[in-house]
């Protein structure tokens, strides 16, 4: 079949290549210039197949007043005139129950265990130059109460069949990751993960364009989707402004962009964007300046995750809009963040700012597949949040098997 595939970003283009391996024939369409423009190209970098406690989680409810009111909050909010909004943040809150968690769970590891899988026969297939690595994961807690909830979590898993996992003291997490020691007075405890990995997102997104490209797919990009064309319960084509592109089956892997296009359609999508931002600077091979292992600061919600020579810091979430401005107190938030964990991180001269609008859902699951009374042949791949990149292969797959069903 020929499908036409909506979006370059990470989600967009593992769905594209899963479906090319399939013997489809796959046309991508994107308004950027080039692959991985949207949430995916300064992501974490963390590949968190094994700890996947969704944003919905019962212990927002004590941590929220912090959150809402603390001058340097990680979360902010700003109400807007969009009903659209409202209704995600009402529902996000109903989510934050241990009984929708743990479902939520349980889904996740699936389908991250699955893409891991999907993943590693990637890089087996096209040996991309990603900078990827497998140092294990560290999450870091400051109070007791918060690793209580964190060997909580980790039990979950380990019934649910995840990867082992288990609690360390604060010295343990200096015998890790040495570049903590600083740090250590700040840790009550952290969750480690030895089988976690990292790699840089744009990187693996230039890598499947490109064998994409040399396997025949047709790439459209610079061409923004104005609009879907239905007729007779089918998508016939979707416009641009440089005319209409048909196909047999349409993906929509726009991330938060796909609501627009739903929305004429009489189709509701519950994803709305989580703004978050990254910087990335050289931090070169000294033992001990900068992390190996990825490390996850729970109190800070900033995660950094080493990238060859560069160290990638990423965090914040913002319920503020669409607006890819950013404020410069943002990035120097995150730049004292390093210092403040890792010392040994001194020269910020060269730092690359990036901002990015990860599509989520109330819950933390993933849209994929068929909208009920959507057209026979529209697809959803949207709505990973912040594991879009962990996520991406494991949803591919989906998306191949129900089109093979």
């Amino acid at each position: 079949m020929h499908i036409c595939v909506l979006g370059a970003g990470i989600t967009g283009l593992a769905a594209a290549y899963s479906l090319q391996q399939e013997g489809h024939q796959v046309t991508l369409l994107d308004a950027a210039e080039a692959v991985g423009q949207g949430a995916s190209g300064g992501n974490g970098a963390q590949l968190s197949y094994s700890y996947v406690q969704p944003l919905a989680d019962p212990s927002i409810w004590g941590q929220l007043p912090k959150l809402l009111l603390a001058a340097d909050s990680p979360l902010k909010f700003r109400l807007q005139a969009d009903l659209h909004q409202w209704a995600w943040g009402l529902s996000f809150m109903a989510a934050c129950n241990r009984v929708r968690s743990e479902h939520s769970t349980a889904t996740l590891l699936g389908l991250a265990a699955r893409s891991r899988e999907g993943f590693e026969q990637m890089l087996s297939d096209l040996r991309p130059d990603c900078d990827h690595s497998t140092p294990g994961k560290l999450v870091l807690y400051p109070t007791e109460a918060g690793l209580q909830g964190a060997a909580r979590q980790i039990e979950l898993q380990a019934r649910l069949g995840g990867a082992p996992q288990r609690l360390v003291s604060p010295a343990e997490c200096v015998a890790l990751e040495p570049a903590l020691a600083s740090y250590q007075p700040a840790m009550a405890g952290a969750v480690y993960t030895p089988s976690e990995s990292a790699a840089d997102c744009l990187k693996v997104c230039q890598a499947l364009d490109q064998a994409l490209a040399q396997r025949g797919a047709e790439r459209l990009y610079g061409r923004a989707v104005t609009r879907l064309e239905v007729a007779g319960g089918r998508v016939q084509a979707a416009h641009t402004a440089r005319g209409p592109v048909q196909a047999d089956h349409f993906v929509l892997a726009l991330g938060a962009d796909s609501v627009a296009l739903c929305r004429p359609l009489g189709l509701p999508l519950p994803v709305y964007p989580l703004k978050g931002y990254s910087i990335t600077l050289p931090v070169g091979t000294e033992p001990g300046r900068a992390p190996r292992v990825s490390v996850t600061d729970s109190a800070r919600k900033v995660v950094f995750a080493r990238l060859g020579e560069r160290l990638r810091v990423a965090g914040m979430v913002e319920l503020v809009g669409y607006g890819r401005d950013i404020p410069p107190d943002r990035i120097n938030s995150l730049c004292q963040s390093t210092a403040q964990v890792f010392p040994g991180v001194k020269d910020f001269s060269e730092v690359q700012a990036w901002c990015g609008l990860r599509p989520a859902t109330p819950t933390g699951l993933p849209i994929v597949g068929r909208l009920p009374q959507g057209p026979d042949n529209l697809w959803m791949n949207t709505g990973h949040g912040a594991l879009g990149f962990t996520l991406a292969f494991g949803t591919a797959r989906q998306l191949s098997d129900a089109l093979r069903a």
